[in-house]
């Protein structure tokens, strides 16, 4: 096996194929013998902040005293980003390791996903860790992650999005998130739409689950120090600062938050000081992460309408007044034309570099696009390329933002090693 390469052994599967449906990965596992059973879990579904909720979940449980798996995607360096225990990647050797077995143990077609979902059930179990955290990758009804037996499920937000796998509508979409809801268990939401939260609350009726809402059941508030007010379920909590930046983090905290009350009712023991000291050493790569100051460059997944407009809120509150450079590359199945429409009015230039998946929209789709409402757009040759004119164009007091796929991210991310924070060592 090439040790240079984590996913040289995934080079046989195709990271583009999708499979809704859980036969082939329970299957699979029964080999291992269903390690997902001795795994206790947060499951986390829904369009937006899922990886936040996750990352800030993850930080607390660790500085608790918990053994905690993180499983997450995609990745934007490392495959093995994905599968963490107590910030710490899984281990090269341990990884190829797992892989080997698997392959040996397959007797049928599975894709990337199912097993990179595999190798951290089996890498949490092998670790023994008390809880993990998993992030459902599309979906979540069919999403290989819902295997897991969870204590509490949390579907975070629900927009429009991957209509072409999971419905066209918001209520079709939040039966697909709301999948993830068992029967007897628990279920938390950050979502809004009368129409979403009554589709949740019939899914959870149905299966005798209970539902809790932000907004009506806990809900946040920011003081004019920044910091945040939680009350929650039966708690609360003041003066609590969050190492992410964006306005939106506060709801995925607050989810976070929720999370924390239940297990402590199931008899887990999370103290306050493990909140405060999780939420303010969360590292997050990727959302609204500042690579530069001099000229200011931050860097946002943001890959969706919903997503980009909570990051131009976000910029506005933070940034406003400064002149505005965007790098934009995008998958085929977003809704990139609304995208651009919210991209174009804010920007003084959109630089268009390619990204390395046959998933993106070209380069010149999207200057058409731009062009058709006269707003400027240079395509670029690469990524490098981008960001090399981004900042020979940006003055000191510019910023820059990259924005519209975590594959743009991580891209963007080779490119300043010196801030890659993967296998640095967490602080507990």
């Amino acid at each position: 096996m090439n040790q240079s390469h984590p996913d040289a052994d995934l080079s046989g599967l195709n990271i583009d194929v999708m499979h809704f449906g859980l036969e082939a990965i329970t299957r699979l596992l029964s080999r291992f013998g269903h390690p997902q059973k001795d795994v206790p879990a947060v499951h986390i579904a829904g369009t937006n902040g899922k990886g936040s909720t996750a990352a800030m979940t993850a930080s607390i449980l660790s500085r608790a005293g918990y053994r905690v798996g993180l499983y997450t995607s995609p990745h934007l360096v490392d495959v093995r980003e994905r599968i963490v225990v107590n910030g710490r990647k899984i281990p090269r050797r341990v990884f190829h390791g797992i892989l080997a077995e698997i392959k040996k143990r397959t007797d049928q077609p599975v894709t990337y996903f199912e097993v990179l979902t595999a190798v951290a059930f089996i890498y949490f179990q092998r670790q023994k860790v008390d809880l993990a955290v998993l992030e459902a990758g599309l979906g979540g009804r069919l999403d290989a992650t819902n295997v897991c037996h969870p204590l509490v499920s949390v579907v975070t937000n629900i927009s429009l999005e991957h209509a072409a796998y999971l419905g066209k509508t918001l209520t079709a979409i939040a039966g697909e998130k709301g999948g993830i809801i068992k029967r007897n268990g628990v279920c938390l939401t950050a979502a809004r739409p009368k129409k979403v939260l009554d589709v949740l609350a019939d899914i959870c009726r149905k299966r005798h689950a209970r539902l809790f809402r932000l907004g009506a059941d806990f809900r946040v508030r920011v003081g004019r120090n920044g910091q945040l007010s939680y009350k929650g379920i039966k708690g609360e909590m003041k003066g609590l600062a969050l190492s992410l930046i964006g306005r939106y983090q506060r709801e995925n905290a607050a989810l976070s938050l929720a999370v924390v009350e239940i297990l402590n009712q199931k008899g887990y023991r999370i103290g306050e000081e493990a909140v405060r000291r999780g939420l303010l050493q969360t590292r997050w790569e990727a959302r609204f992460e500042i690579l530069k100051t001099r000229p200011l460059f931050v860097l946002d997944g943001a890959h969706n309408p919903a997503g980009l407009a909570a990051l131009e809120r976000a910029l506005d509150r933070a940034f406003s007044g400064r002149r505005r450079i965007f790098i934009f590359s995008v998958l085929a199945d977003k809704d990139y034309r609304r995208m651009l429409y919210r991209l174009g009015p804010q920007a003084s230039r959109i630089l268009l570099p390619p990204i390395h998946t046959k998933r993106a929209v070209a380069p010149k789709v999207l200057a058409d696009i731009l062009g058709e409402k006269g707003w400027p757009s240079l395509v670029c040759r690469s990524v490098k390329d981008a960001v090399a004119k981004a900042l020979h164009a940006a003055g000191e007091k510019d910023l820059i933002c990259a924005c519209g796929s975590l594959y743009l991210a991580g891209e963007i991310k080779q490119l300043f090693p010196e801030i890659i924070c993967c296998d640095k060592k967490p602080a507990l």
